[in-house]
């Protein structure tokens, strides 16, 4: 017997595991005793929803033996910010298996984010494991953000991820020889589905569904452009003829946050229900069937219309792209392939269709994830040099920044000046080190 403990911290995530296991992907269920380890990694989890409370979690409930909060587990510190001292790992793991009853028994670890706690916790904790990787939504298109060292990159046995961009292969953990393996579109679907079901969201129907991604707290831009995005929303919707749409909102989000969105509704004549019900967004593709979805960079979107066809329309995504700090930013990816597929709401023409997901990105996202994480991905140096230096300016400057060329040596930077040319200068920088 070999337990298998599945990490999650949101419902989506949940679904995506859920997915994968009755996909075939972590064996028999017979040979398998299963743990989800559930964990709120929000700013304050003692006044939010864990995913196994959400509406909905009936569902998945099924897979598993068991389900345990790992914030109660390591309570008071916060599961983002909390990992264990060195000389404390093996204590943690015997104290672990002392309380869930694990015994001697082999342990396998399901988590997301590994370069981030609560998973890279657990995995140090469970020394031993194998880890499998599964990837939230678009960040799998991503570069790892941080370095994984050794031991712990060789226990990546492979990164289970959903096939959002037909075509487009995962960076994600690919700089240390990872498998990127796919969730079926028809499991991930039906998991969906029964989410939808069991959930309690209501009877209102909208044509339009906007999402709220609450970017204020990532610090990405104000609270006030925040609001001006969301209005920006139900303008845009408005303008093409929707009059009953519904506003998801961050479930981080503050409940006066949609003051002047239900304001401009009223003004517009257009008819606005706030889902504030902690329920996940593809829940409402399957039940209420909107016609259209807007966002930001929402995972959402894409999915929409991978597995749903329904047409998704951005807004805000020339304005993230310009403010999103540092450059190798996960968000980045994401930002950038909701940008490169999904139609702008105010392109009447192709806004209300379903978006093109075939379209050729991956060289625009690998060189991306190039400039993002350089040292991690030097194979692409020349595929990058060689993309950039045939791309329109504009479309240039759109995704790449100059310093960020500048800094690796790419085309697109701007000339420097003289003195920095001269600094620059391989004879000149030997000259000075003698002097100094």
């Amino acid at each position: 017997m070999t337990t298998q403990i599945f990490c999650a911290a949101t419902q989506y995530a949940a679904a995506t595991i859920t997915a994968a296991i009755r996909a075939g992907l972590f064996g028999p269920r017979p040979r398998h005793r299963r743990i989800l380890l559930v964990s709120d990694t929000s700013a304050a989890p003692e006044v939010s929803v864990s995913l196994d409370r959400m509406s909905g979690f009936e569902a998945l409930r099924g897979e598993f033996d068991e389900v345990r909060s790992w914030n109660e587990t390591i309570r008071p510190h916060h599961p983002a910010g909390w990992a264990p001292r060195a000389q404390d790992v093996v204590l943690w793991e015997k104290a672990l298996r002392l309380a869930w009853d694990l015994g001697d028994e082999k342990v396998e670890i399901a988590c997301e984010s590994i370069q981030a706690n609560p998973s890279r916790a657990i995995a140090a904790i469970f020394a031993d494991s194998p880890i499998h990787v599964y990837a939230d939504g678009l960040m799998s298109y991503g570069p790892t953000r941080n370095h994984i060292a050794l031991p712990m990159s060789s226990r990546i046995r492979r990164l289970i991820h959903l096939d959002l961009v037909p075509g487009l292969r995962p960076m994600l953990l690919s700089e240390h020889g990872v498998e990127p393996v796919a969730v079926p579109d028809a499991e991930f679907r039906a998991v969906l589905g029964a989410i939808g079901a069991a959930a309690d969201i209501g009877e209102e129907r909208s044509t339009a569904l906007l999402l709220g991604q609450y970017l204020a707290a990532l610090q990405l831009i104000s609270s006030a452009e925040e609001q001006e995005l969301h209005l920006r929303m139900l303008r845009g919707a408005a303008a093409l003829g929707h009059r009953a749409i519904t506003f998801k909102p961050h479930p981080s989000a503050p409940a006066d946050s949609t003051r002047a969105l239900e304001e401009e509704a009223a003004g517009l004549g257009v008819t606005l229900h706030v889902l504030r019900a902690p329920v996940l967004a593809e829940t409402l593709y399957e039940r209420a069937r909107p016609e259209l979805v807007v966002g930001c960079f929402s995972t959402a979107m894409i999915t929409a219309a991978a597995f749903y066809g329904i047409p998704a329309a951005r807004v805000g995504t020339e304005l993230l792209l310009e403010r999103i700090t540092p450059y190798q930013n996960s968000n980045r990816i994401p930002l950038t392939v909701v940008d490169a597929l999904v139609p702008d709401l105010t392109d009447r023409e192709r806004a209300g269709r379903p978006a093109d997901l075939t379209a050729d990105i991956d060289g625009l996202v690998r060189a991306v994830g190039y400039c993002m994480q350089s040292a991690a991905h030097p194979e692409l140096r020349e595929r990058t040099a060689s993309l950039l230096a045939s791309m329109p300016q504009e479309r240039l400057t759109r995704y790449f920044k100059r310093r960020r060329l500048a800094g690796l040596g790419l085309p697109g930077a701007p000339a420097p000046a003289r003195g920095q040319a001269l600094r620059r200068n391989p004879v000149v920088r030997k000259v000075v080190r003698r002097l100094r």
